[in-house]
């Protein structure tokens, strides 16, 4: 191939890539109105008319509107077509008569078999909304029969079928007849569960399950199960899914024709009858009259790695650089035990921590756990090392509460406010706490709601008497699609004699950027006569702020904050700060930069900078 026919194919294709679209067809229609011009327009859409002769267009145009009509049953329409230039239209004008309806003669809809009495199905077609001599509609009668077949799916007739199904339209006569007849079957019922490539025991497994063998089919409690052993963490991948052959039919012999070698020439001898045999859907019509139709359903896992290894790193104005190691196991044994490690450092914290649990019959609900932990910390005027051990029993209820039952024993080496102390302590203690959310990255609806009572005592060694009560609520709602607004309350109280054997994780401290902003990081809490913090009997924090997205995820705040640590039962005062911020979402999760003003000081600003949702 010479340079100019090189030449020639590179200019073409050039031609080619510069060469405007092609122009759909623009419609206006004249003469109706409301749903029928918009289906129309609809059917005319993306028409494009360079692709047809003048004459081709028109029958085009006149086709795909006449089909538009039909949907909403006007059969016998007169259309009238006006294109804007003949040779080359870019525009059509339709006035369209759509002449009369065609009505509903004759309308039969039922549902046999097993799900004639079943209640969804009843509706479908008590709520079918046409009736005798109403205008036909398309639309109706397809969807009814779309969502008798979904429900036939759903709730366990897998041997369905329409034995009518028909839409009869005399377009002469103005009438139409709809048929819609649906034999269900049986409905299947929940067979046997079976696990395989699992690690963890059987009965625990189907502990999880919301249905039992013999229940009536459901595939949400298919799609249910498939959740709940997602929860557990147990798996790298899943799959549940009902068994829906048929076993049975493996059994009948396949029908074949004797070959040559089977012949025998016997003179003299009737020929011997052939062998009983049963077909394949003998065997399986007879199956139907011992038992009812089951559908086993089986569950194919993977184990997931059994460690797991995950590295954080962060930033807040309140504690500076920080960085989480952590060390998952989330199955050590057969029983589903599972085992966390954690590191946290970073400026005024350190600390390591390890959760055992032990999950019991209903793994997703019920479990006791072992969780233990140094703490060291170096803040203001607080110095501990702290050590703590604590036993749980967890329950959690079918409104998201969970509710946790635990014995916790703490060492505590502390200096607060130049006060060195050293205690040991042993106190029980109940909490209840839920967390909601909606996309949790960036939520646009949640709530956060804990409340806790602890109580120690010297008559079991512990190094001080006291009732300790905390509780915390936050909410986030949005008000249409660009408004979003977060509120807090925090409390708490504690009650004792001996305020000097309170260690200092026990004492209230307030202010930070998740607290009282325009103020440092717990540096609002009763002082000693030098000035230094001792920590507070109580606690009140309060906080609003709405949110207005300004671009894309590029969000603006105008925030308030109010709060307290103190002694008596009501502060006499409050700590107030307010200001404005910045929003961003990003990959790594919600960037918040904020720049506060606390009221009690004049002439100050505190940045506020920190990463990760609010809850």
């Amino acid at each position: 191939m010479d340079n100019r026919v090189w030449t020639r194919l590179s200019a073409a294709t050039l031609c080619l890539g510069l060469a405007p679209g092609a122009q759909a067809l623009e419609a206006t229609v004249e003469g109706i109105e409301d749903e029928l011009a918009e289906n129309v327009r609809l059917y005319l859409d993306e028409l494009e008319a360079e692709q047809y002769s003048p004459e081709r267009l028109k029958s085009e145009v006149l086709r795909r509107s006449s089909e538009a009509l039909r949907v909403y049953g006007y059969y016998s329409p007169n259309i009238r077509t006006r294109f804007d230039d003949p040779e080359a239209p870019e525009e059509v004008t339709l006035v369209i008569d759509p002449g009369a309806p065609v009505r509903i003669e004759v309308l039969e809809l039922s549902v046999t078999g097993d799900a004639a009495d079943d209640r969804p199905f009843v509706e479908a077609i008590d709520d079918f909304p046409v009736s005798h001599g109403d205008r036909l509609r398309h639309a109706p009668f397809d969807s009814l029969r779309s969502t008798l077949a979904n429900l036939a799916l759903q709730r366990g007739y897998f041997d369905w079928s329409f034995t009518d199904r028909r839409m009869e339209v005399r377009p002469y006569a103005r009438s139409a007849r709809l048929y819609l007849a649906l034999d269900s079957g049986p409905r299947y019922r929940f067979g046997d569960v079976t696990f395989q490539g699992h690690h963890i025991e059987t009965e625990r497994l189907k502990n999880l399950a919301t249905f039992e063998r013999g229940d009536p089919y459901l595939a949400s409690q298919v799609a249910r199960l498939n959740e709940r052993l997602g929860q557990t963490e147990w798996f790298a991948s899943l799959s549940v899914r009902p068994r829906l052959d048929r076993e049975l039919e493996r059994l009948a012999l396949p029908a074949s024709e004797a070959g040559w070698w089977q012949a025998l020439d016997l003179v003299g001898r009737e020929p011997t009858p052939p062998a009983a045999r049963l077909e394949a859907e003998a065997l399986v019509a007879a199956s139907t009259l011992q038992r009812p139709a089951e559908a086993p359903i089986d569950v194919t896992v993977t184990p997931a790695d059994r460690h797991q290894f995950e590295v954080g790193l962060g930033y807040a104005t309140d504690v500076g650089p920080r960085i989480r190691l952590s060390w998952d196991q989330p199955w050590v044994n057969r029983y589903g035990h599972g085992l966390d490690h954690d590191l946290y450092i970073s400026g005024p914290e350190q600390r390591f921590s390890g959760l055992y649990t032990m999950p019991l019959e209903n793994p997703l609900r019920d479990s006791y756990r072992l969780q233990y932990g140094l703490r060291n910390k170096d803040s203001e005027d607080t110095r501990t090392l702290e050590s703590t051990v604590e036993i749980a029993r967890r329950w959690k209820f079918d409104n998201d509460w969970e509710q946790s039952l635990y014995l916790r024993g703490t060492y505590e080496d502390f200096t607060q406010a130049g006060v060195s102390n050293q205690v040991l302590l042993l106190y029980p203690g109940i909490s209840w706490t839920r967390t909601r959310t909606r996309n949790p990255a960036f939520p646009t609806w949640g709530d956060r709601q804990l409340l806790a009572f602890e109580y120690s005592n010297e008559a079991w060694g512990s190094a001080a008497e006291f009732l300790r009560i905390t509780g915390d609520s936050e909410w986030i709602r949005m008000l249409g699609d660009d408004n979003r607004f977060v509120g807090r309350v925090g409390f708490g109280s504690i009650t004792t004699d001996d305020f000097a054997d309170i260690p200092p994780s026990l004492r209230f401290f307030t202010g930070g950027d998740r607290s009282v902003r325009g103020y440092s990081y717990e540096s609002i809490a009763p002082e000693d006569s030098d000035g230094d913090l001792i920590g507070g009997e109580q606690l009140l924090t309060l906080g609003l702020e709405a949110q207005r997205r300004v671009a894309g995820k590029w969000w603006l705040a105008t925030f308030v904050d109010t709060g307290d640590a103190f002694n008596d039962w009501w502060p006499s005062e409050l700590k107030t700060g307010a200001g404005l911020g910045v929003r961003w979402i990003s990959p790594v999760g919600p960037i918040r930069f904020d720049v506060a003003h606390p009221f009690d000081i004049e002439d100050t600003f505190r940045i506020h900078f920190s990463i990760g949702p609010e809850f």
